[in-house]
């Protein structure tokens, strides 16, 4: 098949307002006590011999089993293959690492390795990092700092937590251009999106940077790509047999750009209230616990987001899998119900709404983040980022929240 070259836009944005860097270190944060995260009680599990995990030299059968001990879908699955990550040495085009992810773990693991990487998030710490070493005992999760590196700080809204990058490829995988990489969202533009994943859909994928490497660091808006959009399976680059899924689904690669900005806020949020409330921190200072809370609750309504340019499809089994976690009211709708038409969700606010870590929120500040999304939520709070929340929109959203949510104020 012949190659098709394709120009991205000629320039590169700025790159977005990152906020300042909390220290793990400082004494307020390091008071914070462990609320227990899915990899906590796993360590549980094995240690009292409730589980077992393969040994470490089958690499790829203990993925299949952390992913069942983790109640996380294989059908989560989306591959990057930019060479960004502590696993850089082992990944490729045609090797690239395998993400999963549920609403409160990640799970990264690059085929014949032994390594299986986790990320688990701690409602009261925020996420934490872990690797299956064997050093701590056969198939014992043991925690590392080394992915602290990139994530925490300027990456992860300045605390420890998890992010969807974007960069130009080249065709090692090696990015080419620093000042190119940009960590995505909702509300970037999708032909910034996606530079180093590959994405597979059945109809719908927006012109993004996915699936292609630029040939030439001299012009590394020319995107090198060898198949169209829109393909099924990912047999075009790579053999899908190393992996549990053929496919890197559209449709989560989405999800896991929201989930990561929401799970991040939540994070820098939680440690704010808690600066402000030992008088280290005022809430009202630039970059304050104020300005946190209003960024969260504009990632929970999904201001801003980029509309879909078409009707979007994935492979479906990931959507089927995400919805049958809902919780629904007796009209049958969820938060987690996808529109895929020009939003990703049908009632955009999110899902981790109704999670533990927005649940172990500090009282007072959870208190704000909630009346702040009563205001919006009843249009109190009008702005242009909001326009996607009509009043049959909200509506909705109030009714679906009050019925699978009864410990939300009774006002919604």
């Amino acid at each position: 098949m012949a190659l098709a070259v394709v120009r991205a836009q000629p320039t590169f944005p700025p790159p977005p307002r990152y906020k300042p860097t909390i220290a793990a270190s400082h004494p307020v944060v390091r008071a914070i006590p462990p609320g227990g995260d899915a990899v906590a009680r796993l360590a549980a599990r094995l240690a009292r011999g409730d589980l077992t995990l393969p040994p470490e030299a089958s690499g790829d059968a203990r993925l299949a089993a952390v992913l069942a001990a983790l109640e996380v879908s294989p059908e989560s699955q989306v591959l990057v293959f930019s060479r960004t990550s502590v696993q850089a040495a082992h990944i490729s085009p045609s090797r690239p690492r395998a993400v999963y992810f549920a609403d409160d773990v990640y799970v990264a693991h690059v085929p014949g390795t032994p390594d299986v990487e986790i990320i688990a998030v701690d409602p009261l710490r925020g996420p934490r990092f872990y690797e299956l070493a064997d050093v701590a005992g056969p198939g014992v999760p043991a925690t590392t700092e080394a992915c602290l590196r990139c994530h925490h700080g300027p990456n992860t809204a300045g605390v420890p937590g998890v992010y969807v990058g974007s960069v130009v490829p080249g065709p090692s995988g090696a990015p080419l251009r620093d000042d190119s990489a940009i960590i995505t969202d909702l509300t970037t533009p999708f032909w910034e999106r996606w530079g180093g994943w590959y994405v597979t859909a059945r109809r719908g994928e927006p012109r993004t940077r996915a699936n292609a490497v630029a040939s030439s660091p001299n012009a590394p808006d020319a995107l090198v790509r060898e198949v169209p959009r829109n393909i099924a399976t990912l047999h075009h680059f790579l053999d899908p047999r190393q992996y549990l899924r053929p496919t890197s689904d559209v449709v989560a690669l989405l999800v896991l750009e929201h989930q990561t900005q929401v799970t991040n806020l939540l994070t820098r949020v939680a440690w704010q209230a808690r600066l402000v409330a030992a008088g280290v921190a005022r809430a009202d200072a630039p970059d304050g616990l104020d300005h946190d809370v209003a960024d969260l609750v504009d990632a929970l309504c999904f201001a801003g987001e980029e509309p879909l340019p078409a009707p979007l499809e994935g492979s479906g089994e990931f959507a089927r899998a995400f919805a049958a976690r809902a919780r629904r009211d007796a009209d049958g709708r969820s938060l987690r119900d996808f529109d895929l038409s020009t939003r990703l969700f049908r009632y955009p606010l999110s899902y981790l709404v109704d999670g533990a870590q927005f649940r172990a929120l500090p009282a007072g500040v959870r208190a704000d983040v909630l009346a702040r999304l009563r205001r919006v939520l009843s249009g109190e709070l009008a702005a242009p980022r909001y326009e996607h929340l009509t009043p049959e929109v909200r509506t909705a959203i109030r009714a679906v929240a009050r019925a699978t949510m009864p410990d939300l104020a009774a006002e919604w």
